[in-house]
């Protein structure tokens, strides 16, 4: 889920070009990217998988610890499946209302416990919500991690018409575009307080947005996958 709109500040210059995050990937390929946040979760992982595996297409999870730990079957589905993982958060609070130092200890362990579930190699992390200081940026890369936010949405943790997510999700798509999805709804018990989940077919969503891309000539992919053809586009955005 999304809150306020992450915004270029003075941390940009500070910065330096260095710190950034994955924006798009600039491709020669008809390419764009998947990503769904807030997973694994029951009714909701399982049907996008069934989509993305109609599709022939891949995509890159960013998973929350502690639903891993609830729902570990489905996160080795998703492994199993020859998708990519990465770190949403341990919970899903929003960075910049934690401490730093512990932003950075939940980064290290949380990446640590994935590679052991995995038994793969853990690259990305989605700060939630989109949010991040150049503070929790630096504790998030200083773990080794390197945080990816995206362009296009699927708009699937409102509570809105159908056929409005699935126009939202083509408005701006372009080859290398890092689209949002969910496959999951973070509630309190993650550490988010985002009010009732949505309606949907999480799976159907998916699938009619995915027929959507391939008549446009888009095919759906992981982020991992897109790179290998492609060069991460990075951005330094920070709240105020």
């Amino acid at each position: 889920m999304i809150g306020r709109r992450t915004v270029l500040t003075a941390a940009r210059r500070a910065a330096g070009p260095v710190a950034g995050s994955v924006v798009r990937v600039r491709t020669p390929e008809a390419r764009v990217v998947l990503t769904f946040d807030d997973g694994p979760e029951p009714g909701g992982t399982d049907r996008v998988l069934g989509a993305l595996a109609d599709a022939g297409a891949t995509a890159t999870f960013f998973v929350l610890v502690g639903r891993v730990r609830r729902y570990r079957q489905l996160f080795d589905e998703i492994v199993a499946a020859g998708h990519e993982v990465g770190l949403h958060g341990m919970d899903h609070r929003a960075l910049p209302e934690v401490p730093t130092a512990e932003v950075a200890a939940a980064m290290r362990a949380g990446r640590a416990e994935l590679e052991d579930a995995a038994g793969r190699a853990v690259r990305w992390h989605r700060p939630p919500y989109g949010r991040q200081t150049l503070g929790s940026w630096r504790a998030v890369t200083g773990a080794g991690l390197v945080p990816v936010l995206w362009g296009p949405t699927t708009w699937d943790w409102r509570d809105v018409p159908h056929d409005v997510r699935l126009a939202k999700a083509r408005e701006g798509v372009h080859p290398g575009a890092i689209v949002l999805a969910h496959d999951g709804f973070a509630t309190a018990e993650d550490g988010a307080s985002d009010g009732p989940a949505p309606v949907l077919d999480r799976g159907r969503l998916i699938t009619e947005v995915l027929a959507g891309y391939a008549a446009d000539g888009l095919r759906g992919c992981s982020l991992d996958e897109a790179l290998q053809a492609g060069t991460a586009v990075r951005e330094a955005r920070f709240l105020r």
